[in-house]
């Protein structure tokens, strides 16, 4: 407590007062003053956010029933109110649930479902209507229709604040010329300043949803967006959540709320990917945090004089000769045969023992005979000397009656040796092991059980000593190195774990339960609570609105953020006719929805601009921030529950699990992209190098025909050679009263080249090679041949034709820089 404190005076029920104008507010009348949080802070921004939650709203209903969904949007002028009409052709609804849904905040079927939907909260449309009504005073009316209805329900209503219920006015069947489907028609108070953005919202949507066809008529402009496939997203499945990434608060509510009894079943019944294996790997990472794990010693070697016979026998009382005997060698043949062993290890080996002997000889060895045989033992494996081998038995034979390490000093001593670096003298490393064995040697619990971070801290403080008193560094890259080391030769230990119901009740044990959930491998979750665009379909998108030269896409597996999946995809567009001046274009996508505003505050913004685009080759003026066009970056990020800064949900949150799979994913496609520009650039330098020989050859050509009196050789063929281009070249030769025609492949690259050749001709062809086809059409006659020919290789497709044919010779498979094509007569 501070020695100041200001005081209140003699007034007494100051704080009964102020209890008493504290109430409680309902989620609709928080969001009526605070409507900016939603997307409704302007009427530019409102009308935009009204049309997105609508759309999106039309978008689920019509894929969740299985419909290509066909979308209608109108906005109608009036002065400074707008009327928005939305329709669908989805399933519609039903008459008890079309009002909440629609007037109803956090009303919905989505909220508590873990598979991908656009809405999640429950509040996006009903926000919409509260924002009309707000701005208009007006209510939203609504008309809905299902499948085999014989009439459509018409409704008119508000969002009663006060109790976060829909208000009705109008309720009554009617008319309507669609068999199914839902209209909704807000009247607000908006203007159409981001007309721009309202375009963007409806053409990005239709790139990431090619399987619906959307409709924009406004008072200034129309668009129509036609379907790019039939094929609807695959449905979705629920899933329940995975391990990996869960909150501890929300483990503990599971615990709380769970059926199972044991932490096996809790986490093979709540959770995906967990079958028994896993569960026990979890369960053993538990054991580890929980209990911490025991350590192994070493049994005792030969040269050691420890006969555990020997120990085992004189702790054993009142059993018979045989009988104790065979207990004994039994627990020492089982000791020897360990490479290491831990104290539960021996205890189980003493049960065994002691069952066998029981069995052999007729004579009960309790737990008290047990008990005392493992404590026997145990204390001669962790307090028995090592004795040099040249003496052994004698404790003083290194002269002067100096002892030699302890065991634990000797076993730490080779741990640490193997661990360290050779720039560690074994002095340095003697005296760390002597330190840290003293640590387990004056420990309470003689099992020596330790969890990681009790271990660390006695490698550390040993290794501190060292330092101190011998001068030597022993820094963290050598002591974790030795904590692994040791680590890794303890064991897990068996004992009970707690029940479910004790463990909700303890937030430590439940904390080590979900940092062994987050330890153990597990297989990425399943997929299908998912529908990510695909690779193929994200091209699709792009090559539907924008005319450009490249397209690239990816699609990354799933990962998992708070035991929610998600997908990151991401695509680019490239040259064409996409503005070359200013930055590249950033699309956002968020479970199919085009995020349009707060660019900014966007983990893809800042992912975009984090990447080095000058290694993919576009232009990024400083090195930083985004690239500079004439390219579009795509990127879509498909959850279960999608981490948005707001309600408004216009941006991805910055986690580090979505921003790590947004950067592979771009960096994926920009591959592709680096690809293409290199290559362009090769092809440009090649046809430029070809350019100079087109203009040289020819002249050398003529001076050595000049000089030699000869005929020009072919400068086509030369061009070929020296640029390691494909020749294909058409010979034509006289044959009786037609032609002998012969369209020759020379391969002069480095490998095998793969040709599409059509050769159209306005004769009809006779005998052609094997292989080749010919199909007529329009009086025309098209000689398809395909040839693989191999680097250095020819390939020869031969046909005759009447004598005043003419010819027309296309080439595919190679591009145009390595193709060489002559047409004449040979």
């Amino acid at each position: 407590m501070t020695s100041f404190q200001s005081t209140l005076g003699e007034d007494a029920g100051i704080a009964e007062e102020l209890a008493e104008n504290q109430q409680a507010i309902s989620i609709a009348e928080f969001f009526e003053k605070n409507k900016h949080m939603l997307g409704f802070d302007s009427g530019a921004r409102g009308l935009v956010t009204a049309v997105k939650e609508a759309v999106d709203n039309a978008l689920d209903a019509a894929e969740e029933a299985g419909i290509l969904p066909d979308i209608y949007v109108e906005i109608q002028e009036d002065g400074d109110y707008y009327t928005l009409i939305v329709e669908d052709n989805g399933p519609g609804l039903t008459k008890e649930s079309l009002p909440k849904v629609f007037g109803k905040l956090l009303y919905g079927s989505r909220f508590h479902v873990r598979e991908q939907n656009r809405g999640q909260q429950g509040i996006g449309i009903s926000a919409a209507v509260l924002y009309s009504q707000l701005t208009s005073g007006k209510p939203a009316k609504i008309t809905s229709r299902t499948q085999g209805a014989s009439d459509a329900q018409y409704f008119e209503l508000i969002v009663d604040t006060d109790d976060n219920e829909p208000e009705i006015s109008v309720e009554e069947a009617t008319s309507w010329d669609r068999p199914h489907g839902t209209r909704i028609e807000l009247e607000m108070e908006a203007n159409m300043r981001a007309r721009q953005q309202l375009h963007d919202y409806i053409k990005h949507t239709a790139v990431v949803n090619p399987h619906a066809r959307l409709e924009l008529r406004e008072p200034k402009a129309e668009f129509k967006f036609e379907r790019a496939t039939d094929q609807l997203p695959e449905e979705t499945e629920e899933i329940r959540p995975h391990p990996h990434g869960v909150e501890l608060g929300t483990v503990m509510k599971m615990l709380t709320a769970t059926d199972s009894h044991s932490v096996s079943g809790f986490l093979q019944e709540e959770f995906t990917r967990v079958g028994k294996k896993t569960a026990d790997s979890v369960i053993d990472s538990f054991r580890d945090r929980h209990y911490g794990r025991e350590m192994r010693w070493r049994p005792p070697a030969p040269q050691e004089r420890i006969d555990l016979e020997s120990i085992v026998s004189d702790a054993t009382a009142n059993k018979g000769a045989d009988a104790t005997a065979a207990f004994a060698g039994a627990i020492a043949e089982a000791v020897d045969d360990r490479d290491r062993i831990a104290h539960h290890e021996l205890r189980a080996d003493v049960e065994a023992a002691a069952e066998a002997t029981e069995s052999e000889h007729g004579t009960t060895f309790g737990e008290t005979v047990r008990e005392n045989a493992v404590e026997a033992v145990w204390l001669a494996l962790i307090d028995a000397a090592e004795e040099d081998e040249s003496t052994p038995g004698d404790a003083d034979a290194a002269g002067d009656g100096e002892t030699v390490d302890s065991r634990i000093v000797a076993d730490l001593y080779d741990l640490a040796d193997d661990a360290t670096s050779t720039r560690k003298d074994d002095e340095t490393v003697h005296a760390f092991a002597d330190r840290l064995g003293a640590r387990f040697e004056d420990e309470e619990d003689v099992r020596h059980r330790l969890t990681r971070r009790a271990l660390r801290e006695y490698v550390d403080r040993a290794a501190e000593l060292t330092e101190e008193y011998d001068d030597v560094a022993f820094g963290d890259t050598a002591r974790e190195n030795v904590v692994e080391a040791i680590w890794d030769v303890m064991a897990t230990v068996p004992d009970d774990l707690p029940l479910v119901r004790e463990l909700a009740d303890d937030r430590d044990a439940a904390s080590d339960l979900v940092d062994g959930m987050r330890e153990t491998d597990i297989m990425a979750p399943p997929t299908r609570c998912l529908s990510p665009i695909s690779a193929d379909l994200i091209e699709a998108g792009l090559e539907k609105e924008f005319d450009a030269d490249f397209y690239a896409s990816a699609t990354r597996d799933a990962e998992v953020h708070g035991g929610d999946p998600f997908i990151v995809e991401a695509g680019i567009a490239y040259g064409g006719d996409l503005e070359a001046e200013g930055s590249a274009d950033v699309l956002r996508f968020a479970n199919r929805v085009p995020l349009v505003y707060q660019r900014g505050a966007c983990a893809t913004t800042d992912v975009v601009k984090s990447i080095g685009w000058r290694n993919y080759g576009l232009d990024q003026p400083g090195g930083s921030g985004l690239p500079n066009g004439p390219a579009v970056i795509m990127v879509h990020v498909a959850s279960t529950n999608v981490p948005f800064t707001s309600e408004s949900k216009d941006a991805v949150a910055n986690v580090p699990e979505i921003e790590d799979e947004i950067e592979l994913a771009i960096r994926e496609a920009a591959r592709e992209l680096k690809s293409y520009l290199n290559k362009r650039r090769s092809m440009q330098q090649r046809r430029k190098k070809q350019n100079v020989l087109g203009k040289i050859l020819p002249e050398m050509a003529t001076k050595v025909a000049e000089v030699t009196g000869r005929e020009e050789p072919d400068i086509d063929d030369a061009i070929a050679r020296i640029m390691n281009n494909v020749l294909v070249e058409r010979r034509i030769e006289a044959n009786g009263d037609g032609q002998a025609v012969s369209v020759v492949v020379e391969n002069n690259s480095s490998t095998t080249e793969t040709l599409e050749i059509t050769d159209i001709v306005s004769a009809e062809p006779r005998k052609l090679s094997d292989g080749a086809t010919v199909v007529e059409m329009d009086g025309e006659w098209f000689v398809k041949w395909e040839a693989d020919v191999g680097s250095g290789d020819e390939a020869e497709l031969e046909y005759e034709i009447a004598d005043d044919a003419a010819f027309d010779l296309d080439v595919k498979g190679v591009e145009s820089e390595k193709l060489t094509v002559t047409e004449g007569d040979r």
